[in-house]
């Protein structure tokens, strides 16, 4: 990767309205365990709460933070430009939410020297702080939540599809033009997909931890998982062979409870199985997901198991065309773009 033992690294940090977090995740960055050189590059989006005046505290209180302006708000473009405006060959994504364990950065760098991989990611550990975030993060952390995403329930190294956030070389971030700004939503999977495709290697590693704030309501846990659904569609019609059986159950799920409800409403009462088998189904679940929580916290569990899957399948089924138009090999390059 580089002559050096202890290469720099550069984090780059996108934020929005993120006051309630935003300086815990820098700390955590800044008392990382590792011995080479650090800078953090914070990308500023139109923020209507104290995030610009408590990045504006961060930078004059350490000389390894600097900001940039991100006028859109929007994710991809504030990675973008926080990796112009950074310097060091291993480029470290964390979000305004996330605190790194304290080895994080040196276990990441150790892994793209071991792996010889493009991109190492680890292991989205949610964690809430009051019942319902705790139900929120016990399904975003078991099977029948996300699947068998290794990111999100764990599992043994390896080669991976995509990951959390992820720690990558510059050079390919480079070469690959950084993320795709058309993609507001999915972007990490999207950019791991053409990494892929570059032939270089995606790595998972239970090792990496990144503790991660789930969100505060059911609305916005809601919209949530409804962009992430519609955006994994796009990613789908842009990369034919993208797609896997994990993401059709989200919308598979919803078809199949609108038209038991809609059969047994008209046709035959048998139809509203469907519906109350998934309900059953999601009450069953949460029983192992709930461990160790309180009852308020399992209590809450199935409404967040359904709010994550009705809102991510009906996100997909009705993700229009056009919220990406530009094709993606027409961006320019990270490099020409910070030049």
């Amino acid at each position: 990767m580089t002559s050096e033992p202890t290469p720099a690294v550069s984090v780059i940090m996108p934020v929005l309205n993120e006051e309630r977090h935003l300086r815990n995740s820098v700390r955590h960055i800044l008392e990382q365990d590792y011995p080479g050189q650090l800078e953090v590059v914070i990308a500023l989006g139109p923020s209507t709460d104290r995030t610009d005046a408590i990045a504006a505290e961060l930078v004059a209180e350490d000389a390894r933070v600097r900001t940039v302006p991100n006028p859109t708000g929007r994710t991809p473009a504030g990675l973008n430009a926080a990796i112009g405006a950074s310097r060091h060959p291993v480029v470290v994504r964390v979000d305004g939410h996330g605190m790194l364990s304290p080895d994080y950065i040196a276990t990441a760098v150790r892994l793209l020297d071991e792996t010889g991989a493009a991109n190492v990611g680890g292991i989205m550990h949610a964690e809430g702080e009051n019942d319902w975030e705790r139900a929120v993060a016990a399904a975003m952390t078991a099977r029948i939540g996300v699947g068998n995403a290794a990111f999100h329930t764990g599992g043994q190294a390896g080669e991976a599809e995509t990951v959390y956030l992820g720690v990558f070389r510059r050079e390919v971030l480079e070469r690959l033009g950084g993320y795709n700004e058309e993609f507001i939503r999915a972007q990490d999977w999207e950019l791991n997909y053409r990494i892929r495709q570059d032939g270089g290697l995606i790595w998972f590693s239970p090792e990496l931890l990144v503790s991660y704030r789930p969100r505060p309501s059911v609305r916005a846990l809601a919209k949530q998982y409804r962009n992430y659904g519609r955006w994994r569609h796009v990613v789908a019609r842009y990369h034919a062979g993208s797609i896997n059986p994990r993401y059709l159950a989200p919308p598979t799920a919803v078809v199949a409870i609108i038209l038991g409800l809609l059969a047994g409403a008209t046709i035959t009462p048998w139809a509203l199985l469907v519906p109350g088998g998934y309900l059953a189904a999601i009450a069953v679940g949460s029983v192992p997901a709930g461990r160790g929580l309180s009852p308020g916290a399992r209590a809450r569990i199935p409404l967040a198991l359904a709010t994550m899957h009705m809102s991510w399948g009906w996100g997909f089924l009705t993700s229009p065309p056009s919220l990406a138009k530009k094709v993606i090999a027409a961006r320019p390059s990270t490099a020409e773009r910070s030049g």
